[in-house]
């Protein structure tokens, strides 16, 4: 059983050998290789070169025997190609070109051309493909258009989206325009990720906790279960909502065959909300990876130990990797991982 063969088995909750494992942001800011490339270069450099892009998501399997690469890009290439650019400001965070407020500006983003602007994603892909074969999984993804949303309309980076929050209550019509609009742009883009190769994509609802388990329906799930239902193709779809563990059956109703746990919930207690109807990844905190060899060792073994009663695991963090993760720390739990068997 080769790794993309190990990880479509766990996505498709049939038995494996050990969990797969890949890590969100695998390809990242603790890499000396990875900051070295960024001294050279801008990130949305890095992103909309192709050659480099599938440089930076080799990176991370060159040095670790992972079981599936996720292509170096970013969720903001879909407001980007829709006309509402992005930076990164220099004390950190991202910051919009401007913020959305308005009907006129939420027509005015053009929609029509999607794909062919964000054909450099595509090309990524097909070398990354070309690149590993079928000895990995490959892995596509997007933000989910609840927290695309977020960025466009409070116009970057924010603890807590209020402006977003208040257009969506003040603006329905607005909002549900928008909506329609980003759910389009993503299908679209993920069905032109599938085309290039990818064996699963997931979606990323990073601020979905800022909803209300009463809204959370209308304001995100609905249109990420508008998207899966529009994948030309049944491919497994992994759904990362942080901060909504105790919403897990409302998540499982959008079609996702995988929903990826932030570290506070047990696998245990998630496999029981979802009574094994689909396959579970995480949750290590990936604070833990900041720590020392031993001290992740040993997390990893708890959580490896909980997934033997799981129908379908893949082995991930609960959040993307810090930029101070040690090296070692990660060369551990890999190893952690690969070596362990399910009996």
């Amino acid at each position: 059983m080769n790794s993309r063969d190990r990880f479509l088995k766990a996505a498709h909750l049939e038995k494996t050998d050990r969990p797969p494992i890949w890590l969100m942001r695998q390809a990242g800011r603790y890499l000396p290789e990875y900051r070295a490339l960024k001294a050279k270069y801008d990130f949305i450099t890095l992103v909309k070169t192709p050659e480099l892009a599938t440089e930076i998501t080799l990176q991370p399997l060159k040095r670790f025997p992972l079981d599936a690469a996720i292509i170096f890009s970013d969720i903001l290439v879909i407001p980007e190609a829709l006309g509402q650019p992005y930076f990164f400001r220099d004390g950190g965070g991202i910051q919009m070109e401007y913020c959305l407020s308005n009907k006129a500006e939420i027509e005015a983003l053009d929609d029509s051309a999607i794909t062919e602007k964000l054909n450099y994603v595509s090309e990524a892909l097909k070398l990354t493909k070309k690149s590993i074969g079928n000895n990995q999984a490959l892995l596509g993804f997007c933000g989910s258009p609840w927290t695309l949303a977020c960025y466009m309309i409070d116009g970057g980076s924010s603890q807590n989206f209020l402006r977003t929050s208040e257009f969506a209550k003040r603006n329905p019509k607005e909002f549900f325009l928008l909506m329609e609009k980003l759910s389009r742009s993503i299908i679209q883009y993920l069905n032109m990720q599938i085309d290039a190769g990818v064996d699963c994509v997931q979606i990323f609802d990073s601020w979905a906790s800022i909803c209300t388990p009463s809204n959370y329906h209308s304001l995100s799930l609905q249109w990420i279960k508008t998207i899966i239902t529009g994948l030309k193709k049944p491919i497994p779809v992994i759904l990362y909502a942080k901060g909504m563990n105790h919403c897990l059956k409302e998540q499982l109703k959008t079609g996702a065959q995988i929903l990826s746990l932030d570290w506070t919930i047990s696998l245990n207690n998630a496999s029981a909300e979802t009574n094994n109807q689909c396959a579970l990844q995480g949750n290590l905190d990936p604070e833990f990876l900041t720590t020392d060899s031993s001290t992740v060792k040993e997390e990893a073994e708890r959580i490896l130990k909980m997934s033997e009663s799981l129908k379908g695991y893949i082995f991930n963090l609960g959040h993307g990797m810090l930029p101070t993760a040690k090296i070692e720390c990660v060369e551990t739990l890999i190893e952690t991982v690969t070596n362990y068997r399910y009996g």
